[in-house]
């Protein structure tokens, strides 16, 4: 039987198995895709402690792990147009994507470049499209300066290069390990941590434009007193306290439209979704904890199949 790892109960690390699972079908508006690889991510542990995005409810038990998800359609559902059995796609799914089948919507399905690998593409649904959707939200015309906290991450690596593309200085917060890192993406690296203001302040003497904040709570209120404009406050990390700030949550699209965008980033070399670690399913587990731990730099797959 298929195989995919979940969790059986909201909770710890202890919570996650790896099961023998039933062959999905695809709803009307879906399809059934044989999954090559899987992204990880925050959200995906988030959900295992019982996190819902506003407006939906926890995950029934047991739940897949996974909110991002590469492979080749094997079936399609009723009503679907634009999708035939055999194509490479990439998207969001809608029951996880840490297992050997996984269902995704065709409203938020992309094909999948040939010159972009499975395990690249499945790094995009979710932190890539964020990065761009904030980087977009911001709006910032060339030569503004931008600071990203949190920019060794996987949303911070691709909102960096998004943001160098559209030729905006970058200045990126990061631990010193991740320092070669972050300044390998083109931004000047700022030590994170209790000081990370006066290094922002060191590094840009006029001041930065917006901030993109990827970290929340005490570092997104340190770093909203950089700013006069607080409409170019935005954060995928506090929005439990930035409207207070005067700021705003990075407002995500969702559709296919942007998949493609970023997808076409990827395949022209503007962005490098910089996968760092790829894990078996038989490892996801471990895959996950790396990134709970917060020590992963860059973008962790988990490789299925093919």
């Amino acid at each position: 039987m298929p195989k995919a790892y979940v969790f059986t109960r909201f909770g710890g690390p202890e919570t996650g198995a790896l099961v023998d699972q039933d062959r999905p079908s695809p709803a009307p508006g879906q399809l059934l895709v044989a999954v090559r690889a899987a992204g990880v991510n925050p959200v995906d542990y988030k959900q295992r402690n019982g996190y819902a995005r506003p407006g939906q409810t926890a995950r029934e038990l047991p739940a897949v792990f996974g909110n991002e998800a590469a492979g080749v359609v094997e079936e399609v559902g009723e009503g679907v147009t634009g999708f035939t059995v055999g194509d490479a796609v990439f998207g969001n799914p809608v029951g996880g994507g840490y297992a050997e089948y996984t269902q995704l919507p065709v409203a938020m399905t992309a094909h999948k470049p040939d010159s972009v690998s499975f395990t690249d593409a499945a790094a995009l649904p979710v932190a890539g499209a964020t990065a761009y959707d904030g980087i977009r939200q911001l709006d910032l015309p060339a030569g503004s300066t931008l600071l990203i906290t949190g920019a060794g991450g996987g949303v911070g690596v691709a909102a960096t290069q998004i943001a160098r593309a559209f030729g905006v200085k970058v200045i990126g917060t990061a631990s010193a390990g991740k320092k070669d890192f972050v300044e390998s993406l083109g931004a000047v690296h700022v030590l994170s941590g209790p000081d990370f203001v006066a290094g922002v302040r060191a590094a840009a003497p006029d001041g930065v434009d917006a901030v993109y904040d990827l970290i929340g709570g005490e570092v997104l209120e340190a770093a909203a007193e950089l700013l006069t404009d607080r409409s170019k406050l935005i954060t995928a990390g506090g929005k439990d306290i930035v409207g207070r700030l005067g700021g705003a949550p990075v407002t995500r699209a969702r559709n296919a439209a942007i998949l493609d965008e970023v997808a076409r980033l990827v395949a022209d070399g503007k962005l490098n979704p910089l996968v760092t670690q790829t894990f078996p399913l038989s490892r996801a587990g471990e895959a996950l904890r790396l990134v709970e731990d917060g020590h992963a730099r860059g973008k962790i797959v988990i490789e299925i199949g093919g």
